[in-house]
């Protein structure tokens, strides 16, 4: 019969985990200053004019509704 490999323990394995994830985050390309203020200012923009709508189209929903509730009583 052929030995069973042996596994390694616990602690040597979250070694192992803990500098995988360091060398991962070294590839990390992160993105500059004006490029994060550009992106949030994009989000920020994009949020406002998606709520304006919302809101628009909530706005007219619910004048339809009461209107047509109106004349069903």
């Amino acid at each position: 019969m052929a030995e069973a490999e042996k596994k390694p323990g616990l602690l040597s394995r979250l070694k192992r985990s803990f500098a995988d994830m360091k060398g991962e985050v070294k590839k990390v390309v992160w993105p500059s200053r004006k490029q994060i203020i550009n992106n949030t200012a994009i989000v920020i923009a994009f949020t406002v004019v998606s709520a304006i709508l919302v809101g628009g189209l909530d706005m007219i929903l619910t004048t339809l509704v009461d209107l047509v509730l109106r004349n069903v009583h």
